[in-house]
């Protein structure tokens, strides 16, 4: 396994942060396409739920790792909130309520567990990798 970590603010400009680790650490681990653009996309919503919803001050940063093994690129963003998210059904005039529904069509599984350090939790989401992507 293969995996890098960032610990970021909790506000709003670390969502565009972490995207850009990502696309970086992409890029070194030579993985792009579809399978860059959903990370991309499975991290924005992620970073996006936990700079809502987690408690301050304890959850003064949120914790990002990206995991690449076993064929699967893992994304996990950590807050101090330990509420399970659940998908919900989001009317067609609501502008907020779709980003779990997102995740779950987009990721291989998806999930949520205990913080590895401290109060809250992380939600995980995973990517199939092709085949001829290294290991």
């Amino acid at each position: 396994m293969t995996e890098v970590q960032w610990r970021l603010p909790h506000g709003p400009r670390s969502a565009g942060r972490a995207r850009a680790l990502l696309r970086a650490q992409l890029t070194e681990w030579k993985i792009d396409g579809e399978v860059a653009d959903n990370a991309e996309l499975l991290l924005a919503e992620l970073m996006s739920n936990a700079v809502r919803h987690a408690r301050r001050p304890a959850g003064r940063e949120i914790g990002v790792r990206i995991a690449r093994y076993d064929g699967r690129l893992r994304v996990e963003v950590a807050d101090a909130n330990h509420s399970r998210p659940l998908p919900q059904k989001a009317a067609a005039d609501d502008e907020q309520g779709r980003g779990l529904s997102i995740v779950q069509a987009l990721a291989h599984r998806w999930g949520c567990c205990p913080r590895r350090h401290g109060i809250g939790k992380a939600v995980w989401a995973e990517l199939l990798l092709p085949l001829a992507q290294p290991k």
